[in-house]
């Protein structure tokens, strides 16, 4: 426990909690303190302006990263027959129609992002207490049912992101690695802000986007300016 504290005390040198900085050095700050065994994904967390028990005040969406999220995505496809082909051709990992709904239920969910055929959603949605609580079930409002399955398949290896405000209204995404340069995770926080910037739904009022951070897995949070994300 003592090594830990002292670790925790080290990373937090040099950062003072009540200011809000901007994102290039902000991003700074949490490379420079991303020094554990492994590449820490780099998260950021933006506190909304909404109440998501409402449901005109929902925020969720899809943003593909311009320099990918650094993670290794297993996709899995509910679609038949030439759709079936072109989402294995296109690189999903787990491809199928009632087979892949039997494997689902008996809990073999080996995919990290789900996407469907419309046609395959009266099947689909037989899984929504399996897959709704983990975020995997497909929602044409982001992308995950739809005809183009290449394409979604291809966004979702390439770094595409999907995003769902939580009950206390915050929304939160990995947006790359802490070996990422600086430049690149600036590039893909700005363009998540950006993304959830235009989710903003018809129910929100006043100020939209109230207090955004960025941290490493390991490392400490350090607060953004958030107008600072919509510059340049």
């Amino acid at each position: 426990m003592n090594n830990l504290g002292k670790r925790t005390t080290k990373v937090r040198e040099g950062i003072d909690r009540t200011k809000l900085y901007p994102v290039d050095e902000a991003v700074k700050m949490v490379k420079e303190r991303a020094n554990a065994k492994f590449d820490e994904t780099i998260e950021v967390a933006m506190n909304l302006g909404v109440d998501p028990r409402h449901s005109d005040q929902m925020v969720r969406g899809v943003v593909n990263l311009p320099n990918g999220s650094g993670r290794s995505m297993r996709v899995g496809v509910f679609a038949r027959g030439a759709k079936a082909e072109e989402a294995k051709a296109a690189g999903a990992d787990v491809v199928g129609a009632e087979d892949l709904v039997e494997k689902v239920n008996s809990g073999q969910i080996d995919f990290d992002r789900c996407i469907a055929t419309p046609d395959m959603m009266g099947l689909v949605g037989r899984l929504g207490k399996v897959l709704g609580p983990r975020g995997l079930m497909p929602n044409p409002r982001v992308g995950t049912v739809t005809m183009d399955v290449a394409a979604a398949v291809k966004g979702a290896k390439g770094g595409s992101v999907e995003f769902r405000v939580e009950k206390a209204g915050i929304v939160h995404a990995g947006v790359g690695k802490a070996s990422f340069s600086a430049q690149k995770l600036v590039e893909n926080i700005k363009a998540f802000a950006d993304a959830v910037q235009k989710a903003k739904p018809p129910g929100a009022k006043g100020h939209f986007i109230n207090r955004v951070a960025i941290s490493s897995t390991m490392g400490p949070g350090v607060k953004i300016e958030p107008s600072s994300l919509f510059a340049g």
